[in-house]
């Protein structure tokens, strides 16, 4: 773990209160794990999570949402501001554990992990499924990487209308990955285990500390309550606790 300042080389929304961020910088992170990331002095006491969306040559890149008074300020960083990042964080992907026909499942912003998951997953067979509420993000860059994407929005504007879960097929797969929603996560292990499907679930647990320390974002399992940020985010959806 270290804690750097570092330069914004991009900031861009890429849809409505969606936004790309990229710094500077030599990189090193597993597919899954995650930064405290903050940019202010007067703002927020406390860092905010964001996961690893890609790492590259010349620095990495987060995906986030505004969704609350970190997130919007941000949504305000230009080229060249500082900010400072705290990681990489958490247990990501096992990818040596990741084989054959494998269903990347997203929910929203749930699609920012699995970006650079799906791009190291070079011997896997992949199909993408994708969830939005309306509009679509974060993708388009994943057609290369895929042999399908099939893509649901509830609003029906594009792909099938309705929730992500309707397309997905578990038995068809020798691994399920998901992310996104809690609801949805919940529903895409579930149908896994009936199926006998192996299924691992990256959660989205709210964090403070991000280290583990405050006991904040616990998740429940079949051996205890967990910490999402030191012990996860990334389960097995057999390991967990679900509520659906």
């Amino acid at each position: 773990m270290i804690c750097t300042q570092e330069l914004v080389i991009e900031n861009k929304e890429i849809s409505s209160e969606i936004f790309k961020l990229k710094v500077k910088g030599n990189f090193e992170a597993k597919p899954g794990q995650f930064y405290m990331v903050k940019c202010w002095e007067d703002g927020p006491f406390l860092p905010r999570p964001i996961s690893v969306h890609d790492v590259e040559e010349d620095g990495i890149t987060f995906l986030y949402a505004v969704v609350g008074k970190g997130t919007k300020l941000f949504s305000k960083l230009k080229v060249n501001d500082k900010i400072q990042i705290i990681g990489p964080l958490g247990n990501g992907f096992d990818k040596e554990k990741i084989k054959g026909k494998v269903a990347v499942v997203s929910g929203g912003i749930g699609i920012a992990p699995l970006n650079y998951l799906i791009k190291e997953l070079k011997e896997c067979e992949i199909d993408l499924y994708c969830g939005f509420r309306d509009e679509v993000y974060g993708v388009g860059s994943l057609n290369k990487y895929t042999n399908n994407v099939k893509i649901s929005t509830e609003n029906g504007s594009v792909g099938h209308k309705g929730y992500v879960t309707e397309l997905l097929k578990p038995e068809e797969y020798d691994m399920v990955i998901c992310c996104g929603p809690e609801v949805m996560m919940q529903k895409v292990a579930k149908m896994c285990l009936d199926k006998d499907v192996e299924v691992y679930v990256s959660m989205e647990n709210r964090m403070a500390c991000g280290i583990g320390a405050c006991l904040v974002c616990t998740c429940k399992t079949k051996d205890g309550n967990k910490r999402t940020c030191k012990d996860g985010p990334v389960f097995n959806g057999r390991d967990l606790v679900l509520d659906a």
